[in-house]
């Protein structure tokens, strides 16, 4: 397993994520609406989305996730009031990741904080899957279409979630206090 580094295109937001690995963690693209809306509202679609709309994800537990510089940038926004909150940095725009809630020990962090591609491949291990295939842009190779979830991806998720709940993994969790409550207020986007 090994560390990897976290880092804003700027440079003001840094820290690491720890023991990354395919064990830890599940690497997918996710082409949903959401995830290409979250990219537009941040003015970052061309860095993070690839030609067919997807977002690279890694999920992992958030008390594998540690930021040393800038944790002052970190932002959230829902895209509405009772969406998953997306996380930022405000001084780039970097997209950093996606959590549910301080109760779910789950955090997507988005392949824009993570370093490069050589890096991704050699420490997480292959895009294990493609979901939301139904919002891709036109010309989505087949192999790559799933719609929605495809549950064995879905268990697999369950089961990693379930795991970092009882061995602890859930916390610290950088993106919440210890209240609960989000260390930034989010902004909701669309309030329906």
């Amino acid at each position: 397993m090994t560390d990897i580094s976290l880092k804003c295109a700027c440079g003001k937001v840094k820290g690491t994520t720890h023991d990354v690995s395919a064990k830890n963690g599940l690497r997918v693209v996710c082409y949903c609406d959401d995830c290409q809306a979250f990219a537009r509202e941040l003015g970052q679609s061309d860095i993070a989305l690839d030609q067919y709309g997807g977002t690279e994800i890694y999920q992992t537990a958030p008390g594998y996730v540690h930021f040393s510089e800038g944790e002052d940038q970190l932002r959230c926004l829902r895209l509405t009031k009772k969406g998953i909150t997306r996380w930022y940095t405000a001084c780039c725009n970097t997209p950093i990741g996606n959590t549910v809630n301080s109760n779910l020990p789950f955090v997507g962090l988005i392949h824009t904080i993570l370093g490069d591609k050589d890096i991704r491949d050699s420490t997480m291990g292959p895009v294990i899957s493609y979901v939301q295939g139904q919002y891709a842009k036109e010309g989505l190779p087949a192999e790559r279409y799933n719609k929605a979830f495809p549950i064995g991806i879905t268990l697999k998720i369950f089961l990693k979630i379930l795991k970092w709940r009882i061995t602890g993994k859930g916390y610290p969790n950088p993106f919440y206090k210890e209240d609960g409550k989000p260390i930034s207020k989010p902004t909701i986007v669309n309030e329906l």
